[in-house]
C-alpha cells in the first residue's frame, strides 16, 4: 500500500511539473503585430470594499488603448463600495461611469448587476473585469488581439493572486498563482477542455446577445463557465485563453476566509464536472499522498521519499507562481505551499458531500451544472405560514 500511495504522489508531481512547462510555453512573449482595436466597455460588478479597490480602480484609469470605458456597478448607494466608486467617477469623468442596480433577475448577485451594465454600455467589446481584478500590462491589446479571430466568441485570462499581508491572502494568492491559473491553461492545451474564469472573460456583444445576454446564466453558480460552454455548444465558436496573467488582490483574508472560498469553489466543481473528475483534483496535491505512505511503512528510505516530493512541489509551486506574476514567494514557500495543498484538501473532501453554499448572506442549494435555488430561511418560532 505505501509503494501505491508513494507512485501516486510521484505522479502529481509529474502532473505538476507539465502544467508548469504547459504554462510558461502559453505565458511566452509573442511577436507585435497589427489587429483591430475596437472600443472596449469594461464591466465591473462592485460589492463592498474590496482589498484596495481604490488602486485596483485607478489601474483601469489610463491605460494605453485608444477608447475604452469603464462602468462600475453598484448594488445601491448604501454598500460600502458606493463612496469609493463615486470618487473614481468624478476624477475621471471620461473613463469611469457609475451604474446602481435595477431590480434582481436572477440568484447569482454578480449576474444581477452584470445584466444592467451591459445595458449601460456603449461599446461592442465588453470585459468583464472583477473588483478585486489589477489591471495588467498589454490587458486591453491581448483581449483586442483574440477577438479579432472571428472563430473566437470569449476571450479569458488566467488569474494569478498577489498583495497578500496575511497568512490567508498569501495562501489564496498561492492558490490561484500556482493552481487554479494554471490549471485553466493545462485544462485546454492537454484535455481540450474549456475552463472559463469569470474575473476576466470578454465578447463581442453580439455573441453575447446570441446567448440570450448575461439573463441566461442569471440563475448559476458557475456563470463564467456556462457561456464557456454554450460559446461553442450554441454558437460553434472557440474559447481564447490570454496569454496575459490577471493578477486579483488579496492582501487581508483569513485562513477561514480561504478555506470558504474553496469550500463553494469545490462544490461548484464537483456540480459542473461530477464528484470522479472533481476528487481527481487531488492528484495534483501529491504530498498528502506521500505522508500517508510514509505513516504505512515509516523508514529511512520513506523519510527521504516524503521530503523529495515536499521539496519538489514546493519549488514547482513557486516557479509556477513567478511566471505566472512576475516575482515569487521567497523562502516561505517551502511551508505555504504544504500548508496551502493540506488546506486545499480538506476543503475538498468536506465539499464531497455538500450541495449547498453561503454566498454573500444567502443560503444556496447548488445543483446539476452549478444551476442555483433559494434555501427558504426557517420561520421564527410561532411565524405563520402564509401561502404555498
Amino acid at each position: 500500500m505505501g509503494a501505491i500511495l508513494f507512485a501516486v504522489a510521484g505522479l502529481g508531481v509529474v502532473l505538476s511539473l507539465v502544467q508548469f512547462l504547459v504554462l510558461r510555453h502559453h505565458l511566452r512573449p509573442r511577436e507585435a503585430g497589427s489587429f483591430p482595436r475596437p472600443p472596449i466597455s469594461v464591466l465591473k460588478p462592485l460589492c463592498g470594499v474590496d482589498d484596495d479597490l481604490e488602486a485596483n480602480l485607478t489601474s483601469f484609469a489610463d491605460l494605453p488603448y485608444p477608447a475604452y470605458e469603464v462602468l462600475l456597478g453598484v448594488r445601491d448607494r448604501s454598500d460600502a463600495a458606493w463612496p469609493v466608486a463615486h470618487a473614481a467617477s468624478r476624477r475621471w469623468p471620461g473613463r469611469f461611469r457609475l451604474v446602481l442596480q435595477r431590480g434582481e433577475p436572477g440568484l447569482n448577485p454578480k449576474v444581477n448587476q452584470l445584466v444592467g451594465l451591459a445595458a449601460a454600455a456603449r461599446h461592442d467589446v465588453l470585459l468583464v473585469s472583477d473588483s478585486n481584478v489589477r489591471a495588467p500590462e498589454g490587458y486591453l491589446d491581448d483581449v483586442a488581439r483574440h477577438l479579432a479571430d472571428p472563430g473566437v466568441g470569449l476571450v479569458t485570462h488566467p488569474v494569478s493572486g498577489t498583495g497578500e499581508r496575511s497568512l490567508g491572502s498569501a495562501l489564496e494568492n498561492l492558490q490561484a498563482a500556482a493552481a487554479v491559473g494554471p490549471a485553466t491553461v493545462a485544462a485546454q492545451r492537454l484535455a481540450g477542455r474549456d475552463v472559463v474564469v469569470g474575473k476576466s472573460m470578454a465578447f463581442r456583444r453580439r455573441d453575447l446577445v446570441a446567448l440570450g445576454g448575461f439573463e441566461a446564466v442569471r440563475n448559476f453558480l458557475a456563470e463564467d463557465f456556462v457561456l464557456g460552454v454554450n460559446i461553442g455548444r450554441k454558437l460553434g465558436m472557440r474559447v481564447a485563453i490570454g496569454a496575459v496573467a490577471v493578477p486579483g488582490v488579496s492582501e487581508r483574508r483569513t485562513v477561514s476566509g480561504f478555506l470558504a472560498r474553496y469550500g463553494r469553489w469545490c462544490v461548484m466543481q464537483r456540480k459542473i464536472a461530477g464528484t470522479p473528475v472533481a476528487a481527481a483534483q487531488a492528484l495534483l496535491y501529491p504530498l498528502p499522498f506521500a505522508l500517508a505512505g510514509l505513516a504505512f511503512a515509516p523508514c529511512e528510505a520513506t523519510i527521504a521519499a516524503t521530503l523529495g516530493v515536499w521539496l519538489a512541489k514546493a519549488l514547482l509551486d513557486g516557479a509556477t507562481a513567478r511566471a505566472m506574476r512576475g516575482h515569487g514567494f521567497g523562502l516561505p514557500i517551502l511551508w505555504l505551499s504544504p500548508l496551502k495543498d493540506l488546506l486545499f484538501l480538506f476543503a475538498l473532501v468536506r465539499a464531497l458531500g455538500e450541495n449547498t453554499v453561503q454566498w454573500r448572506g444567502n443560503r444556496l442549494q447548488v445543483c446539476a451544472g452549478s444551476r442555483l435555488r433559494r434555501i427558504p430561511e426557517p420561520a421564527a418560532p410561532g411565524a405563520l405560514a402564509l401561502g404555498r
